[in-house]
């Protein structure tokens, strides 16, 4: 019993005062990875492997120094390998001025300064620095019984090119996205911000994986304390391997067990980018073309970056649209469920003639009945979400129409139930973040259930219980439901449910401490 209370312990409750990251089993290495550098002994360590390429070949001269260049087969651009380090160092140096003086203990320094002429070239001295190296996908040559050996940039895999972002697809505004490789990701930034106080940090995760990670920011405009929090919450996390920014996320958040998400992200730079000009950090992760992007808000979910490239006018009716959209796939079917069971005194009497002719002869309660469809309905959408495209948009329409109308057809649910589904399913869609959508599709059912039990009182309840919830969320030490509450009046009425005209934005939205708050500078 007490390891059962320990384990229930251990999940539910954190120590006072500390962000607790939760570890995964170790996984321990049987080769020793201090002992002193040498291609042999990477060469036991990694020879197991059919992937991996060791090219032997002698340094030329009257030393004639053996050599050793490691390399992962498909990792590397083997181009660059033959032109630029294999032909200068087996071919070019036979006449070379600087041979003569060649010796095991120079070797590495000559080398550098005067026979490889690429620019990605560096000393290496550590047995982990090396296999992590060539892990990675450069290239390390090794000379003799050195102790140290160089590391040459020559990545050259088959990568996804430049396309436009799925799940964030636009009409008016840039159509590139970020793609699974990471030094395309950091480049499409630069492209986007050609500042020198943009800061890309790199690190790396997962004690199996080493994936590599960037954490970018603009130095002069993001809060010093929220980039070191991100730095700090990065280096406590302590797995095998992370392949995704979910693993991330899950990780790092402040509030691990709310539904709703509290940190952002996206697939395209330009939405990086204003967001990096806010004050706000960026999280890159090598293999995934989705960014992470901190502190978030809960109002940042409800916009998207076409309402930056729109008129202002425009911009303030598709978000009015969006907040109408969420607010009736939160209660549209817990109100229909509270109004026909509990308050039918509200409803005008034609309509209530209707509703009645529509449920007469139904044999369940509308609770019930609404929860019927409603998991029906989510299990369309899983089904049409995992099959092929083409099969998975007619299972998503078809489905949905065969099974509504022979559920009215058979007296299972009554008409107006079907459409006030359809009216949620559609209104849901209206969310643009996909992990808001599942927070209101999850949120749906207790108030559905309380709904039933207890009217419109149990309805205000949960949306009670909700609002609550939301003011006790923090993103990095930002509130959760900022600038509402806290009221900051500035930057609700700048870009919150109305966005300002480009011309009057002359300051950043004041949601978070920045060091520079004005857009255009003191001037």
């Amino acid at each position: 019993m007490s390891s059962w209370m320990k384990m229930l312990k251990d999940l539910t409750i954190r120590p006072k005062g500390e962000r607790k990251i939760r570890k995964s089993p170790s996984f321990s290495f049987e080769e020793d990875m201090n002992k002193p550098l040498s291609g042999q002994a990477v060469k036991e360590i990694l020879s197991k492997s059919s992937d991996i390429v060791f090219r032997e070949f002698s340094f030329p001269g009257k030393s004639r120094i053996p050599c050793m260049l490691v390399v992962v087969d498909g990792l590397v651009d083997k181009n660059i390998l033959d032109q630029f380090v294999l032909k200068p160092l087996m071919v070019d140096l036979i006449d070379h001025p600087e041979l003569e003086r060649v010796t095991l203990s120079n070797v590495i320094e000559i080398t550098i300064q005067s026979f490889l002429p690429g620019i990605e070239i560096k000393k290496i001295s550590k047995m982990e620095e090396a296999v992590s190296t060539i892990l990675s996908g450069d290239a390390v040559i090794f000379f003799g019984e050195s102790t140290e050996a160089i590391s040459i940039g020559a990545r050259g895999w088959a990568n996804r090119g430049v396309n436009e972002p799925i799940a964030e697809s636009i009409v008016k505004g840039p159509h590139e996205g970020f793609t699974e490789t990471l030094r395309i990701n950091t480049s499409l930034i630069r492209r986007k911000i050609k500042h020198p106080s943009l800061r890309i940090i790199s690190l790396k995760l997962g004690d199996i994986s080493n994936t590599e990670l960037v954490v970018t920011y603009i130095e002069k405009i993001a809060n010093k304390d929220i980039v070191s929090e991100v730095l700090l919450r990065l280096s406590k996390i302590k797995m095998d391997s992370v392949i995704d920014v979910g693993y991330i996320e899950e990780m790092i958040e402040d509030f691990p067990y709310s539904p709703f998400p509290q940190i952002a992200y996206t697939e395209r730079p330009d939405v990086l980018a204003g967001k990096l000009l806010e004050g706000k950090v960026g999280i890159i992760l090598d293999g995934t073309p989705i960014v992470l992007v901190v502190p978030a808000i809960l109002v940042e979910f409800l916009n998207v970056n076409e309402d930056y490239y729109q008129r202002a006018m425009t911009a303030i009716l598709s978000r009015f649209v969006r907040y109408v959209g969420a607010f009736v796939a939160v209660v549209a079917p817990s109100t229909y469920i509270a109004v026909t069971t509990f308050h039918q005194e509200i409803i005008p009497t034609d309509l209530l003639m209707s509703i009645s002719a529509g449920r007469q002869g139904v044999p369940f309660p509308a609770l019930l009945e609404a929860l019927t469809m409603t998991i029906v309905l989510e299990i369309l959408q899983e089904a049409g979400l995992r099959l092929p495209k083409p099969i998975g948009q007619t299972i998503g329409i078809v489905g949905a129409l065969i099974i509504g109308d022979a559920a009215v057809n058979a007296g299972l649910v009554s008409p107006l139930m079907v459409i006030i589904i359809g009216l949620t399913a559609v209104a849901s869609y209206a969310i643009p973040y996909y992990d808001l959508s599942l927070a209101v599709r999850l949120l749906r059912f207790p108030l559905m259930i309380l709904a039933g039990i207890l009217g419109f009182f149990g309805v205000a309840v949960g949306l009670y219980a909700i609002l609550i919830h939301l003011l006790g969320l923090r993103s990095f030490g930002v509130p959760y439901t900022s600038p509402i509450a806290p009221l900051r009046v500035r930057a609700l009425l700048q870009d919150t449910f109305v966005r300002a005209p480009w011309w009057a934005l002359k300051r950043r939205p004041q949601l978070i401490d920045v060091q520079e708050p004005r857009s255009k500078g003191k001037g």
